[in-house]
């Protein structure tokens, strides 16, 4: 299903934020307009300074204006996968209205009865992703609106994220002059793009490398279930080089997207190439192998922590292998080191799209995509978490059965909370439920 019309997405990365603005016809994404702009006041995927972070969105924003010919008000914006906590949510209702027929007010009450949760204060609920509603003890259904019943249950799951992360985004997005219509965290609108139906189905791992941070996702049953973020990506690679070659990060980086190999094997020691020194005023010769071994040192290190990662959650099993995207991927070789340390079958995903073909690219694209495809219940559920909706429960002309179901789900919610004695045996059981 899509919605047609013009989308924004908004892709705020530590090394460059990306505007891509796109009309969505028939099934078809059009890129109208693209803006980039070298990020400031961001670290490790996170907001550290919120004016320097304003304006850089704000550069961004006006060269895809520019280009688009469009004013831009409102965008679909990416958050990323730092502490991201991901769990199962249940709500039941009884149905509001006297003929028993099921509407949109019933949707929100259910999902609002399912978004109960004693959160900590320090979080807060970013998604709600509905999987069926059951109607009178009737399941399977997607979209119940217009079916008669009594007692309407929704089965989901919804996703936290740490407070300071979504609020500080969402402040520079909107003193930017933009409203966000929705935050999407990043490996689930990613999954959906670059994935292939069968992989998100059967299961496949995808690997997101930034500048930032590397990011490896889970996707099973067209749904995210496990995400690893490490605080390493490309610009670790810069500094990497920077150090041993003793020259600036400016020059560093540019070796790097020159002269740079992910697999030192690929490199030849026969070819050299000059790179400025500190301190001196000619430039020495460095040998593409010497380079490519720098790089290979941390994207082993990288590799190496995630494959740990993804093994004790027994991701590597799925059928679907490895994906990866990302603007690090663009290293010749890379997939070739991944498929070595992963022992698996790893390929890399680059966006078809004329002038947006480039891994880096992939996110803000996807962004776009993920809403475009949004269906009205989906939009419906979303709605709950803006305003006070949520809050208003106790007034509903139902509110002793609304608030049973509300004690049914904070009782569930308090059960999950136990401690646990084995944190990755229960990431394992998580994942064998959800895998049968």
């Amino acid at each position: 299903m899509g919605n047609t019309g013009i989308y924004v997405g908004l892709d705020i990365g530590t090394t460059s934020i990306k505007v891509i603005v796109a009309e969505y016809v028939k099934g078809q994404v059009n890129v109208i307009g693209v803006g980039s702009a070298r990020s400031a006041g961001l670290s490790r995927g996170v907001v550290v300074d919120i004016d320097k972070a304003v304006a850089t969105i704000q550069k961004a924003v006006r060269q895809a204006q520019q280009r688009a010919n469009v004013e831009i008000h409102e965008v679909t914006a990416g958050i990323p996968a730092n502490l991201l906590e991901i769990e199962p949510c249940q709500g039941m209702i009884a149905v509001a209205d006297e003929s028993k027929e099921i509407d949109d007010r019933d949707v929100r009450n259910v999902a609002a009865a399912a978004l109960v949760r004693n959160l900590p204060p320090e979080r807060e609920i970013l998604t709600v992703i509905p999987d069926e509603f059951i109607v009178d003890g009737f399941d399977g259904i997607k979209d119940p609106r217009g079916m008669i019943g009594v007692r309407l249950e929704m089965h989901g799951m919804i996703m936290t994220a740490p407070k300071t992360v979504i609020h500080n985004l969402q402040k520079c997005i909107e003193r930017a002059g933009l409203e966000v219509n929705q935050l999407v965290v990043n490996p689930l609108s990613l999954g959906q793009l670059a994935l292939a139906d069968g992989e998100q189905d059967f299961g496949t791992v995808l690997i997101d490398l930034g500048g930032g941070q590397s990011t490896a996702a889970v996707i099973h049953d067209h749904k995210l279930k496990y995400t690893y973020v490490d605080q390493e990506g490309g610009d670790y690679i810069t500094k990497d080089i920077s150090v041993v070659l003793n020259t600036s990060f400016d020059s560093a980086e540019k070796v790097k997207r020159d002269y740079g190999y992910a697999d030192s094997t690929q490199a030849s020691a026969d070819e050299e190439f000059p790179v400025e020194v500190v301190g001196q005023d000619t430039p020495v010769t460095v040998s593409e192998k010497y380079l490519a071994e720098i790089i290979e040192a941390r994207l082993t290190q990288i590799f190496e922590k995630m494959n740990q990662s993804l093994r004790k959650v027994g991701a590597l099993d799925l059928p679907g292998g490895i994906v990866m995207t990302g603007g690090v991927t663009a290293l010749p070789g890379i997939v070739e080191l991944a498929s070595d340390i992963f022992d698996h079958n790893v390929k890399l995903y680059i966006p078809d799209e004329m002038g947006l073909r480039h891994p880096s690219f992939a996110q803000a694209l996807s962004l776009i995509n993920y809403r475009a495809h949004l269906s009205e219940i989906d939009l419906i559920v979303q709605s709950t978490l803006k305003g006070n909706y949520r809050h208003q429960k106790a007034v509903q002309s139902d509110s002793g059965q609304y608030q049973a179901a509300n004690q049914q789900a904070a009782q569930q919610q308090a059960e999950t909370a136990a401690p646990k004695k084995d944190h990755f045996a229960s990431i394992k059981k998580f994942f064998s439920n959800f895998f049968e």
